[in-house]
């Protein structure tokens, strides 16, 4: 009796730690999101709406990016009803304007003019080719790509939907959604995709 009334009362303080964890969270994320719009101001393009996550992001930041299977499975198969396939159903464009993207991190910053053509910033966090000097490892390496998957219509879409949101295949990719997002056009997704698909690209040699 002794024993089972000792364990009753650990497991209470174990609910009751865990809540109270969950309670500190939650505090700290509204601290967190006061001193982001305290010390943060519009200026330029950069207006204060990014400081707002939309449902899936906000279900990402509760769940740590680790989601219950079921619900990551509902915001993958909404993603995917967003994405926005090519008008002309293609889904290459040129490779060597690809690479430009690829390699190029500037834009959507308050410095940067509205309608200005924005960089995909891909190095930060993939390497793309051998013939790159710097390159980040968040991502996995896409080195070789298309050579590696094949040269497949099938593939390009992939990888065409992929860039536009991965959070269509992901729930809580890290990787931005950069066509949701209208971080890059139509014809730079279809660029960064020839990039990576194209037998004649530095990626795949």
């Amino acid at each position: 009796m002794k024993k089972a009334l000792i364990a009753a009362a650990a497991g209470a303080l174990v609910v009751a730690g865990c809540a109270s964890m969950k309670e500190m969270d939650a505090k700290y994320d509204a601290e967190v999101v006061q001193w982001m719009k305290r010390d943060f101001h519009a200026r330029g393009i950069a207006t204060m709406d990014r400081l707002d996550q939309d449902e899936v992001q906000r279900v990402c930041t509760q769940y740590d990016n680790k989601p219950p299977e079921a619900m990551a499975k509902q915001i993958e198969a909404g993603e995917m009803k967003k994405i926005k396939l090519p008008s002309d159903g293609k889904y290459m464009g040129d490779w060597k304007a690809g690479q430009k993207i690829a390699q190029r991190g500037r834009g959507m910053t308050w410095r940067d003019k509205p309608g200005s053509t924005n960089g995909g910033s891909c190095y930060n966090c993939h390497q793309l080719s051998t013939a790159e000097l710097s390159f980040g490892t968040i991502g996995p390496s896409l080195n070789q790509f298309g050579k590696k998957r094949g040269y497949t219509v099938a593939n390009q879409k992939y990888v065409y939907e992929k860039i536009y949101d991965s959070k269509a295949f992901t729930a809580c990719s890290n990787m931005p959604r950069l066509g949701l997002s209208g971080t890059l056009t139509e014809q730079q997704i279809k660029d960064v995709t020839a990039y990576l698909m194209d037998p004649n690209s530095p990626v795949n040699k």
